[in-house]
């Protein structure tokens, strides 16, 4: 016999999608090579094979190529590799616009950087079909640093700022249809600046903290946000983060950071937003293979993916590394 959660997972139905995979082979936003890597291990994973297997239609669209770089500088001597993100904020922008015409957009890879042109895509379109863009931010890290606040200068930082229409990127990065800061949702933080937590609380973005996880859960605060979401007839991208799960379960990635999310809690997550019938974009990031072991980090993220398309906890393989 079924219990009340199974039969509530066992009655919603199974909406099939044109997934449409977008390789970002971005590294130059992180302070460790490898993640340019990325997106040929979540193909070896079998990303595609099993969004397949649910039911909907894979379109992979190979790996993005960024344009020339453009000499670009900015006064802040620590930034690092700032034409090289200009350029992949520019081709991925473009190419996740087109794709969300099309189906939903799922962009992998590749660090973080990869969604300040994923989310600026997505916001230019969601502002095309007059409807709200909110953002799911599942990570370890706020990532709402400035061109000028960054001290590490690894751009993978500030992607959040950026597309949020913080001050300080105009004249480098690309113009944006800013995203509402109230419209994003942080789960997973737990390694942040004082100065730019206080930053993103300022302008308005909801964080969930591990200790607020620890105390309530994940459930209760992301069905608020999923219903207004809802309410708002929103579009909803979810930007997934290798580091937002503990390292004891993901090493592969360079900036791991004890007391992440569990194996529970991420598919938890997962599981309620595909209930939800809500997501319409996704991103992988932050995975580096060259870091992982025997590719357990590519696998878990691809289960939690397909999670988010529809696999329930009663269907999911047992894994073998």
């Amino acid at each position: 016999m079924l219990l009340a959660a199974d039969e509530k997972m066992k009655g919603s139905p199974l909406r099939s999608s044109t997934c449409i995979l977008l390789g970002a082979p971005v590294q130059d936003g992180a302070g460790q090579a490898g993640c340019e890597m990325g997106p040929s291990a979540f193909r070896v994973a079998g990303l595609g094979a099993a969004l397949e297997a649910l039911g909907h239609v894979v379109l992979d669209r190979g790996n993005l190529v960024a344009p020339p770089r453009r000499v670009v500088t900015h006064p802040n001597a620590a930034v690092r590799a700032l034409p090289e993100i200009i350029a992949w904020i520019e081709v991925i922008a473009e190419a996740t616009y087109r794709a969300a015409a099309e189906g939903l957009p799922i962009v992998f890879g590749g660090d973080h950087s990869l969604a300040a042109g994923s989310i600026r895509g997505l916001s230019r379109y969601a502002a095309e079909t007059e409807r709200e863009l909110f953002v799911l931010w599942l990570d370890a890290h706020t990532d709402f640093h400035t061109l000028a606040t960054t001290v590490s200068g690894n751009l993978h930082g500030v992607p959040v700022a950026y597309v949020t229409g913080q001050p300080g990127f105009e004249g480098y990065f690309p113009p944006v249809q800013p995203v509402k800061p109230a419209n994003v949702f942080m789960m997973g933080i737990r390694s942040v600046d004082l100065a730019e937590r206080a930053a993103a609380v300022a302008a308005g973005v909801t964080i969930l903290d591990m200790r607020a996880i620890d105390e309530h859960g994940v459930s209760r605060p992301l069905e608020t946000f999923l219903q207004r979401v809802a309410e708002s007839n929103g579009l909803l991208h979810v930007s997934l983060d290798v580091d937002f799960l503990d390292p004891g379960i993901a090493p592969g990635v360079g900036t791991t950071v004890p007391g992440g999310a569990t194996f529970r809690e991420a598919h938890l997550i997962m599981e309620m937003v595909h209930d939800s019938g809500l997501v319409t974009s996704l991103d992988l990031a932050e995975l580096n293979p060259f870091l992982d072991e025997r590719g357990r980090t590519a696998l878990l993220m691809v289960d939690l993916a397909a999670s988010l398309m529809g696999r329930r906890v009663m269907d999911r393989p047992t894994m073998v590394y």
